[in-house]
């Protein structure tokens, strides 16, 4: 069974990078079964695809966000992380990863998801 455990600070300051990790059990997050995928649900607002992580350590990312994210791995701890750059209070939000059949697959198709991490942007 596999399982997603999301981590990382809770607040971080307007300008700053957040870092988050996802541990991912149950699966090496080098299969080809699988893609690993960040989403995030600001406050009033729907799910919003962040990016994606391959098998091979591919990344590719929503448009809108490509020019502040980065996401990597590491096989070594079977860990999947996510960076976003000069936040803003905009970027408060749940933040997950989930486990999805394919790298665009829609929500509602995702296998596993973590229990999300809150992420405040304040000073």
């Amino acid at each position: 069974q596999v399982q997603l455990q999301e981590s990382g600070p809770g607040l971080v300051k307007p300008s700053q990078t957040l870092s988050l990790t996802c541990a991912v059990t149950g699966a090496p997050i080098t299969t080809t079964r699988y893609a690993w995928t960040w989403i995030r649900q600001s406050p009033g607002k729907g799910l919003e695809w962040m990016g994606v992580i391959l098998y091979d350590g591919s990344p590719y990312y929503n448009p809108s966000l490509r020019s502040r994210t980065s996401i990597s791995r590491d096989t070594s701890k079977n860990h999947i992380s996510l960076q976003l750059s000069s936040v803003t209070p905009e970027d408060t939000a749940v933040y997950f990863c989930a486990l999805s059949p394919a790298p665009y697959s829609r929500p509602e198709e995702y296998r596993v998801w973590g229990q999300g991490t809150q992420v405040t942007v304040s000073s």
